[in-house]
């Protein structure tokens, strides 16, 4: 864990000094210590700052979010994306696209909220759906009804798409794509405490979700109050995942990679996996993100479409792997 959160910081360095705009270390820390002109301020505190903020924080909400679904699904394939929720969060997101500008603090404010409020009406209804009375809720059943219900918000979102204007059109593709857009202070100052407080409360029910992880009945014998814990934690993973989609795009697959990859490092502890997970979440955007930013492929790329040509490989070798 302190290797990843070193990797984390220099990797960190290394972003704010990659570019278009070639600024050499010396001149990046310059800018940092107060000096610096106003054009290297410019780049590094209005472009290149706020995106490297954005991509960590994204990828912390997407991971934990993830490490979270899979423990109280007891499946390793369980994600934001696989349980439909992100395609909730989005068509909400959608919505705010095409009804209201994305200027100011009010956008900074109504997005998370209502993406939040869309994949919390999506959670309820995959919930609602999946529950058969006298029956614990199947997981593989949940996962196939977060599949179907995620299927039909994402075409209900392609319908609103396709009647927005050139320009909402375009955000609205890349958005969906995965594009890294509200990289800016007053996005920042909203995403940072809704993420880290949350994180903070999942960290705190780190003894929980080891409990949670074992079964309902194993976890009621040990005297847990199973459908409590269960609603608060699967709240926290919604709204986190709600969040990081609202300001970043659709990284399902972050939230489905970072879980594995912290289970093989540190193990199946969640006082541990859980902190990994989220490190190794910001891990992936931020690297991701610091590739599109510097490699020039003939077009701005978005950041989810590169984490996905990252991911895959060791996703398709985890399948591989797997019993």
């Amino acid at each position: 864990m302190i290797l990843m959160f070193v990797l984390v910081i220099v990797l960190g360095i290394i972003s704010v000094n990659s570019g278009k705009m070639n600024l050499t270390p010396l001149e990046v820390l310059n800018v940092l210590l107060g000096n610096g002109t106003d054009r290297q301020k410019v780049i590094v505190f209005d472009f290149r700052l706020p995106r490297i903020v954005l991509s960590i924080l994204v990828g912390i909400g997407m991971g934990a979010s993830g490490c979270i679904m899979q423990s109280l699904l007891r499946n390793d394939m369980a994600s934001p994306g696989t349980l439909g929720i992100s395609s909730g969060s989005g068509l909400f997101v959608i919505l705010v696209i095409a009804g209201f500008s994305l200027d100011g603090l009010s956008s900074a404010l109504l997005l998370p909220v209502l993406s939040f409020a869309g994949g919390l009406t999506a959670a309820l209804l995959i919930f609602l759906l999946s529950y058969r009375k006298g029956h614990d809720i199947s997981p593989t059943r949940l996962i196939l009804t977060g599949v179907a219900v995620g299927s039909g918000y994402s075409a209900y979102t392609l319908l609103i798409t396709l009647r927005l204007d050139q320009e909402k059109m375009e955000f609205a593709q890349r958005w969906m794509a995965g594009s890294l857009w509200g990289d800016d202070w007053k996005y920042l100052a909203v995403l940072g405490p809704w993420v880290l407080v949350l994180v903070g409360y999942t960290l705190y029910k780190s003894r929980t979700l080891n409990t949670l992880r074992l079964g309902n009945d194993t976890a009621t014998g040990l005297g847990l109050a199973v459908k409590p814990e269960f609603l608060g934690l699967s709240m926290a993973a919604v709204a986190l995942s709600s969040g990081s989609v609202a300001l970043g795009g659709n990284f399902f697959f972050v939230g489905m990679i970072s879980p594995h990859l912290a289970r093989r490092l540190v193990g199946p502890n969640h006082k541990m996996m859980m902190p990994a997970a989220c490190l190794a979440g910001a891990l992936i955007v931020l690297l991701a993100d610091t590739i599109t930013r510097t490699i020039s492929m003939g077009s701005d790329i978005p950041t989810g479409i590169i984490i996905t040509v990252l991911s895959t490989p060791y996703f398709l070798y985890l399948l591989s792997k797997s019993d």
